[in-house]
């Protein structure tokens, strides 16, 4: 089975380099630093925060086909049909020359005693043709009322879904490196290889906690807080995405202007 080409580290690189944004300012910013995926989310709306349609829609015109880009849609237990309408309010905004969103996600929160592999398969067979769907298992899951990472990591594999996605829910608590989570997440991550699932690993990741995160040989690794001045609400910076870049080993991209506040 051919691989995706969003998640397919550029050559050279130890990793892919995923760089969330909020509106069209970030994502010109995480394209000069050299992100090598742009994702689109609102983080005051949670972890996988929907961004307003229009909004989304001017980010994908900025990033075109200059990368590829992904789309948060919120946590499922919202109901498939508010998923599949906000995706569909994304792509109805979308400029001809912008290019449709190479993968969408959808997080578990609050689903654990609900039926939430129905839900999952829903929304893999919602998305329109050439759209991946992305399993995101939380590593905080039993605060966030989800589902087991291992049960996500099969239940995804059984569903045919090519990439996973795990993640902190709590932005608050450690992040993924630091907690308890840490201490399964190289289980998790194996059982994901043997399912031929590629891996995506995000949650409050730093600059320092680059080479840990390397040692587990994820596909991408995604930052938000890292890559802003101001932290995790603050605004993304084309210098600290390059910084990030550089310990990933992805090189690409034009240095930015020095950011207010920020030490070379």
């Amino acid at each position: 089975m051919t691989e995706p080409a969003w998640r397919t580290p550029p050559a050279g690189a130890a990793c892919g380099l995923l760089i969330s944004v909020r509106d069209a300012e970030e994502a010109r910013e995480a394209l000069a630093g050299g992100a090598t995926i742009i994702d689109v989310k609102e983080p005051l709306r949670g972890p996988l925060g929907r961004a307003d349609a229009t909004v989304a829609a001017a980010i994908a015109a900025v990033v075109a086909a200059r990368s590829p880009w992904t789309l948060a849609c919120g946590e499922l237990a919202t109901g498939l049909p508010d998923v599949r309408d906000h995706l569909a309010r994304v792509l109805a905004h979308l400029s001809r020359a912008a290019v449709r969103p190479a993968a969408v996600k959808v997080g578990l929160a609050g689903l654990a005693a609900r039926d939430w592999p129905a839900l999952l398969a829903g929304f893999g067979e919602c998305l329109p043709e050439g759209i991946e769907p992305v399993a995101v298992a939380y590593a905080d899951w039993r605060a966030a009322a989800a589902p087991d990472p291992a049960a996500v990591i099969e239940a995804a594999a059984g569903l045919g879904f090519r990439m996973l996605l795990i993640d902190t829910c709590g932005k608050a608590s450690p992040g993924l490196l630091e907690g308890p989570a840490a201490v399964p997440l190289a289980g998790w991550v194996a059982a994901a290889r043997r399912a031929g699932l590629g891996v995506a690993l995000a949650g409050r990741l730093t600059e320092d906690s680059i080479p840990k995160a390397l040692e587990f040989g994820p596909d991408v690794l995604g930052f938000r807080s890292a890559g802003c001045v101001g932290g995790r609400f603050g605004a993304v910076s084309g210098k600290l995405v390059r910084r990030l870049g550089k310990l990933c080993g992805v090189t690409t991209g034009e240095p930015s202007a020095q950011p207010s506040g920020v030490q070379p």
